[in-house]
Order: structure tokens, then C-alpha cells, then sequence
């Protein structure tokens, strides 16, 4: 059975004629005699009695009729499917980052533009990142630096300053400012070797020849946030992830430009698909520049 032989007799059972059932499907009458005589006969049949030119549906053609009702009632629905998601009012975008705080503003962006669009957000290093992206569980990425391999198209979203942050009972806690010679010998809270902020602050204090004094390195931005309202140490942050509250201050490098970087890509061959275009172009269309601490 082929899905226009029953379409022709769910026209017929609908409009209750072979010739009204031929102009609703745009068809000569022939063709919807033979689809329906077609099913008839193959499966050896009776699926409407004849009078004349009006016919009425048998038992077993009102039972047929039921379930081709369900098979075009979804077939609709599929359509619908398809068309919706070509138009973005429906579906999910699988967002895979390294961190909440640089793809906060990101998914604010593209929902103004696609609210009916479900958004998934898995985070992760940077090896699950582009993991994520290789096996198709995530769309697009995140990433806090550029990636130099050609399965992948990586674009820059934005830059945010290093600055740096103590407790109130520190000195700079009462300054809005201060000068990168001013680090060193200063008790330092760091990074887990691999962090960008902590990469980007050591590239800066090795060209200026400043050496702080390094007395914890901690994974966790928590508890290095912990460790300096304790007074253990100042400790540097991209002004995106800095978390203000009592007994924190943040403060500026005012003679130095330390930055960090958020990257936005996705699995190259995947650039074209509608939902990753769709992403990519809202994100860019309301990329605003970075904001420094003041100074």
C-alpha cells in the first residue's frame, strides 16, 4: 500500500464522492478510482458501497478511515515539525562551555531573539568542550581561548580585563587603581596551572619583571574567594567572573593591558546547520565591547 492510494481514499471517505475527492487533491477522477480500487482489490476488500454516483463507506472502511485519519493527523504534525524548526519557533540548541559566566550573556542574547528555542548548557574543560562538539551532543561552544585545529571554526566574542581583587583589611582595598610593579612580593592566591586569567597575569608580570609571592594555588574560583576575604592573599580575576560582596574589593591594573577572552565555535562541517547559524548571528549581532574596571 502507498500512502497515495490511501490519501485518495481518505478524500473519497471525506468528501463522500470520487469527483469532489479529484478536485480537492487536484487529479483526474480516474486516478482516485484507480488508488481505490487498487486497495480493494489488492486486499480483496469492499471499502465503499456504490449507488449511483454517491457511495457510502462499508464497516471495514469506516474502521480503515479511523486509522488514516491518525496517519495524516501526524503526518501534519510533522510538517508542522519540519517547518517550525527551519523558522526556529521550536527545538534545542546543546550549548557545551567551559564556565557560566561567559555564556550567561550569550544565551540572554539569543533568547531575545529565539524565545520558543529550549537551550541545554553542559559545562566542562575545554577537552569536553570540543568532545561535546566532535560526537553532536553539543551544537556550539564556549571556550576561554582560540582553538588551532581546522575541524573546528572558533570566532572571538569578547575580552574582559584581569583585574585584581583583595579583602577590606588589604591596602589596595582602598584604592580603585593600582600599578602592575606594585604585585611584587605580594602574597598571591593563584589558579590551577592551565587557567587563562592566570596565564594572561603571568605573561604581563614576566614582561615587567615583577615576581608576587605565590602562597596557595586552588581549582576552585570559590574557595580562592574564600581564601582572600580570609586574608591568605590578593588574587586576579576576569572582571566577567568576579563576584562582588561584603569584604571584596576589586581593583584595576591601570598601566597594563591583561585580558581574557571568550571564543564562540562550532564543529566546522556545522556552520551552515540552521540552529548554529541561527546562534552565531544573534550572538554577534549584540556583541557590545568589553568594559573595563574604572581606573
Amino acid at each position: 500500500m502507498r500512502l497515495t492510494q490511501l490519501r485518495s481514499f481518505h478524500a473519497v471517505a471525506k468528501t463522500g464522492s470520487f469527483t469532489k475527492a479529484a478536485a480537492h487533491l487536484h487529479v483526474s477522477q480516474p486516478t482516485i478510482t484507480t488508488q481505490v480500487r487498487f486497495l480493494e482489490e489488492s486486499y480483496s476488500v469492499e471499502l465503499f458501497h456504490r449507488s449511483g454516483k454517491r457511495v457510502k463507506l462499508t464497516q471495514f472502511g469506516e474502521q480503515l478511515l479511523q486509522l488514516a485519519q491518525q496517519i495524516f493527523t501526524l503526518e501534519a504534525d510533522a510538517v508542522s515539525l519540519l517547518k517550525d524548526s527551519g523558522e526556529l519557533r521550536s527545538g534545542e540548541l546543546r550549548v557545551a562551555a567551559v564556565g557560566p559566566y561567559h555564556v550567561t550573556k550569550m544565551l540572554a542574547d539569543f533568547n531575545l531573539h529565539y524565545p520558543d528555542i529550549k537551550v541545554s548548557v553542559s559545562t566542562g574543560n575545554s577537552r569536553d568542550v570540543l568532545d561535546r562538539l566532535l560526537d553532536y551532543r553539543a551544537d556550539v561552544g564556549v571556550l576561554a581561548q582560540l582553538v588551532q585545529d581546522d575541524r573546528f571554526l572558533s570566532v572571538p566574542f569578547s575580552k574582559q580585563p584581569v583585574a585584581i581583587f583583595a579583602s577590606s583589611a588589604h591596602p589596595f582595598a582602598k584604592r580603585r587603581s593600582i600599578k602592575l610593579r606594585e604585585l611584587q612580593d605580594e602574597r598571591m592566591v593563584v589558579r590551577e596551572q592551565g587557567s587563562t586569567t592566570r596565564k594572561a597575569l603571568e605573561l604581563a608580570l614576566q614582561s615587567a619583571g615583577v615576581k608576587p609571592k605565590v602562597v596557595m594555588e586552588i581549582g576552585s574560583r570559590e574557595v580562592i574567594r574564600e581564601a582572600v576575604l580570609e586574608g591568605v592573599g590578593i588574587a586576579a580575576v576576569s572582571t566577567v567572573e568576579f563576584v562582588p560582596g561584603p569584604g571584596l574589593h576589586l581593583i584595576a591594573i591601570s598601566d597594563a593591558k591583561i585580558f581574557t577572552y571568550a571564543h564562540l565555535l562550532c564543529l566546522r562541517e556545522r556552520r551552515g546547520a540552521r540552529m548554529v547559524s541561527a546562534f552565531f548571528d544573534a550572538i554577534q549581532s549584540t556583541k557590545k565591547p568589553a568594559r573595563a574596571p574604572a581606573a
